[in-house]
């Protein structure tokens, strides 16, 4: 595994460019992801990316390199009850993240709102085709849909991006 300090050279930053870091299996892998548009700017979603000047990681002899793959650690507990967020901002980069996954489910999934309990029970049934969809369900309504096998998932509904 090699960690990469990216710049996304994203023309719409309008001062200075993003950076952030990332791992990758090799440079090829890096290559490869990077020309297929899939590396992706944590904080604007853009999609020009490039590598940055960076100091190499030579480990001292008995030391492991500063950018060595971690050893795993234990799994964090699961808390016993749901938490609540932190009060304040939503960091840009996780408001980004969230407005590109809501562009991507109104874009390829079908809107069936109040009805979306009903409508996933129907496809779990075979009664209705299976797709992708997309609504309201109360917490006990989708508590029950689980309960009886069918996955749902909650996702925060921010508002949508301006690009």
């Amino acid at each position: 595994m090699i960690r990469y300090t990216l710049r996304c050279t994203a023309a719409a930053h309008g001062t200075a460019p993003h950076e952030f870091d990332s791992w990758f299996k090799d440079s090829d892998g890096f290559d490869k992801l990077t020309a297929a548009g899939m590396v992706q700017c944590p904080a604007c979603g853009g999609s020009k990316i490039a590598r940055a000047l960076m100091a190499p990681a030579i480990p001292k002899k008995g030391r492991p390199a500063r950018n060595a793959k971690p050893e795993a650690l234990p799994p964090a507990p699961v808390p016993e009850a749901p938490q609540a967020a932190a009060a304040g901002p939503m960091p840009p980069q996780v408001m980004a993240l969230l407005q590109r996954i809501r562009a991507e489910v109104e874009k390829s999934c079908d809107y069936v709102g109040q009805d979306f309990a009903e409508e996933a029970r129907k496809m779990s049934r075979g009664e209705s085709e299976r797709r992708g969809i997309y609504g309201e369900a109360s917490e006990s309504q989708a508590e029950e849909l689980r309960e009886e096998g069918i996955e749902v998932g909650r996702i925060p509904w921010v508002p949508r991006s301006d690009a």
